[in-house]
């Protein structure tokens, strides 16, 4: 079983350039992905995207940032300074959107921005420089798909004590049905006596008590309910892309224990069905998590 939450970074160092990968995945009905490259990686944003469908289902965002590591290859931009500062002063002139004392504030936003320092001219990288971050970017993959399944251990760890909750709380509702029984007998016979009726037939009596009692007979749900669990056990160990399959098991077990409350009768059982409910809620909150 695996998570949907998973992280990694990987960096990659060629030449001068320092190149940071990171993944970030949190849960989503389908694959959602956001992918973030500098503009030298832009030719190959469809390759890491077909690499990231490996990671099957989530929000996935992958980030790709570059940095220097020789500051004599960075380059000031004055002009593309100099024509968006005067720009946007004279467009605020206009309007009379900008006061004397907020021009240095704008002139540091703009100074600060990515693209007035620049690397030294623009570049794409070579098919040599591509083969390293691919290898990386599929690195980061694996070591994201590895912290997903480690997440997903502790989430079926979880679903484990949940569902074995719910198999005890179901193996004590046969020591109280028989009480069902005998309750259901004396009611009718002290409705029949409340009614002043002497004479009765008695195998009429147990005919309408076996009628009654079949309306109530819930072998059927405790059988069913067996066996989700069991396939909700098998689904996690043989599968670990399963978090949709146990949401519909999750759904079939809550069917049956809400059948089983209707049908019950009986304050000990409408307990227990409770009390099965809630390690249900449990686990269904966690589903939305699962791969």
């Amino acid at each position: 079983m695996k998570s949907m939450t998973g992280y990694a970074k990987v960096q990659s160092v060629f030449g001068d350039k320092k190149l940071n990968i990171e993944i970030k995945t949190l849960n989503s009905k389908q694959l959602d992905l956001i992918v973030k490259v500098p503009a030298a990686y832009r030719s190959h944003e469809l390759d890491i995207r077909a690499m990231l469908n490996r990671l099957e289902r989530g929000k996935v965002e992958c980030i790709l940032s570059e940095e220097n590591t020789d500051s004599s290859a960075v380059a000031f931009n004055r002009d593309l300074l100099a024509t968006r500062y005067h720009a946007l002063c004279q467009t605020a002139d206009e309007l009379q959107a900008l006061s004397a004392e907020s021009r240095p504030a704008l002139f540091n936003t703009l100074a600060a921005m990515s693209d007035i320092w620049n690397s030294a001219g623009d570049y794409e990288i070579s098919d040599d420089q591509w083969a390293i971050v691919s290898a990386d970017v599929q690195r980061a993959i694996d070591l994201c798909d590895q912290f997903r399944s480690h997440e997903g251990a502790v989430l079926e760890v979880d679903f484990h004590k949940h569902v074995d909750l719910i198999e005890q709380k179901l193996r004590l509702i046969p020591a109280l049905e028989g009480e069902r029984i005998d309750t259901a007998k004396e009611r009718i016979k002290r409705y029949m006596a409340d009614a002043a009726i002497k004479e009765v037939d008695e195998n009429r009596f147990e005919q309408e008590l076996i009628y009654y009692l079949e309306k109530l007979d819930i072998t059927e749900e405790k059988v069913r309910l067996q066996k989700h669990i069991d396939y909700f056990r098998q689904t996690m160990a043989d599968e670990p892309s399963c978090g949709k399959k146990l949401g519909f098991v999750a759904q079939e077990m809550g069917r049956e224990i809400n059948t089983t409350g209707s049908k019950a009768n009986h304050a000990g059982i409408q307990k227990i069905v409770v009390e099965m409910k809630d390690e249900l809620e449990k686990i269904k909150e966690q589903l939305g998590n699962v791969l």
